[in-house]
């Protein structure tokens, strides 16, 4: 068990940034970008939605949680303090979102050979490595698993069904989204085309979902409960909603997660969430676009998978795929190469050199400055974090910057964007004695051929001196020799 869920492991900022401008998110709900104003004058409540662990996360999937770790430190940084939580989905997801099909659980269970608990332990655990390895501030989130809220999930069906919202037919007990008006108001979703596939045909409306799945008499499952219906599981939505109340209240600020939550798992959520509580479930919900492999979305069923692990393979740094996700806003589908991830690994280690060498040049002590402020402005601006780089890069790259004003800039852009470009883990610029004879000669020889303008057999010596395990960078102050990043 992941643990720690009755206590919430916080403490609000004592100090925080200065910039008193104002946050902004586009909100799902209005289609529009609006002030941030939470429910509770300085605190802030965020659902994410988490991972289905019956396989590791890929990319495509981890983008969800960088994007839902920038709108957390948006807030902590403006002294919010910050209730998070992060659902782990151990039971009741179908391998169709129609309620159709087999629980993934289930299914990776029987394939593997294994039971489905340890199925779940492998790849939490796999999943709570890769968000630290994408420097995920967890301190604030609680990551409840979806069979330890069974009996919370049981009381909320039963309110639904006191109130007449739920139908009973041979598989399970229902959501009648005809007796919920709004059902469909995120996004404008339209009840009869939220590309559903309606296999039941003892299903009242095509949008209705299984709040509970009764076990099949000709099948054994791993993971089934008594329930006043039956003995079965909860259907994946109600899940959510059961978590949300239980351990964020009846109404929360900020919901986040895919777009491809939004027609029907998103629109769920709300309609027996709301439903039940007869409250307003969430305030706010920010979605974020998919990552794309040659123009379609990585996707297990596609089959075009790459995972953490890979990049690392391939001896690229994880906070490598944290810069790819920054240089596109989360709204705008984002691309992914090996191209592209290696030229993210590049510039991630060169922004580590630059901050490196300003940490030493001001002794960490930094100012805050126009740029400092502006950063933290554009980052509050609907998280702009391509703007927020392009001014990063622009401000560290200017010969007159003073070292502490540089180092103000980094921390404010550090704050947000976690690519620990405060406690950079290289950058170590050499010294002749750091390396070895030949390497330094390979040195002196392409500084000679830069000269006499041979830029071609300097940038062939470039490559040599790559070969062998160094980095070499051109700086207006002369040329900085590091090792390479492994």
């Amino acid at each position: 068990m992941l643990g720690y869920l009755y206590m919430w492991p916080f403490t609000r900022k004592k100090t925080g940034s200065k910039n008193t401008s104002p946050i902004f998110f586009t909100n799902t709900l209005s289609g529009k970008k609006e002030p941030f104003a939470p429910l509770r004058a300085g605190s802030a409540t965020i659902y994410s939605c988490g991972p289905t662990v019956y396989n590791r996360a890929h990319i495509g999937n981890l983008r969800s949680y960088v994007f839902a770790d920038l709108i957390a430190r948006v807030l902590k940084n403006a002294e919010y303090r910050v209730r998070r939580v992060v659902n782990i989905t151990d039971v009741g997801h179908l391998v169709s979102d129609a309620d159709e099909g087999e629980d993934k659980m289930e299914k990776s269970a029987r394939e593997s050979g294994t039971s489905a608990s340890a199925i779940a332990e492998e790849y939490t655990k796999l999943f709570m490595e890769d968000i630290s390895l994408l420097n995920i501030d967890t301190k604030d989130i609680l990551f409840p698993r979806a069979t330890e809220y069974v009996k919370e999930q049981i009381t909320l069906i039963k309110i639904l069904e006191e109130k007449g919202y739920t139908y009973q037919i041979r598989d399970g007990i229902y959501f009648d989204t005809a007796k919920y008006p709004g059902y469909g108001k995120l996004g404008g979703v339209v009840k009869e085309g939220v590309g559903r596939i309606n296999e039941n045909k003892e299903k009242k409306n095509m949008a209705d979902f299984a709040l509970w799945k009764f076990s099949s008499l000709d099948e054994k499952r791993q993971q089934e409960w008594d329930s006043p219906w039956g003995g079965g599981f909860p259907g994946w939505h109600i899940e959510c909603s059961a978590m949300s109340k239980s351990l964020l209240g009846e109404t929360i600020d900020i919901h986040t997660g895919g777009m491809d939550h939004i027609p029907i798992h998103h629109n769920n959520e709300i309609a027996q969430s709301e439903a039940a509580n007869g409250k307003t479930f969430a305030r706010y919900f920010l979605h974020h676009a998919f990552l794309t492999m040659e123009t379609e979305k990585v996707s297990k069923s596609l089959g075009n998978v790459v995972y953490l692990s890979d990049l690392q393979g391939r001896g690229l740094h994880p906070l490598s795929l944290r810069y790819l996700f920054l240089q596109a806003h989360y709204r705008s589908p984002l691309s992914f190469s090996w191209e592209s991830i290696e030229a993210a690994n590049e510039a991630l280690t060169r922004l580590w050199r630059i901050a490196g060498e300003f940490k030493e040049e001001s002794k960490g002590i930094g100012t805050s400055s126009e740029a400092s402020d502006r950063i933290t402005t554009l980052l509050r601006d609907d998280l702009a974090t391509p703007a927020a780089l392009a001014l990063l890069w622009e401000t560290l790259k200017d010969d007159h910057i003073q070292a502490k004003a540089a180092w103000g800039v980094i921390e404010a852009a550090e704050a947000v964007l976690g690519l620990s470009l405060t406690n950079p883990p290289f950058y170590g610029r050499l010294k002749d004695t750091d390396m070895p004879e030949e390497v330094q000669q390979l040195i002196r020889e392409r500084q000679e051929a830069r000269i006499s303008g041979d830029f071609k057999h300097a940038d062939e010596l470039r490559i040599h001196i790559e070969n062998r395990g160094y980095a070499v960078e051109d700086r207006p102050k002369g040329v900085v020799v590091t090792r390479k990043l492994n």
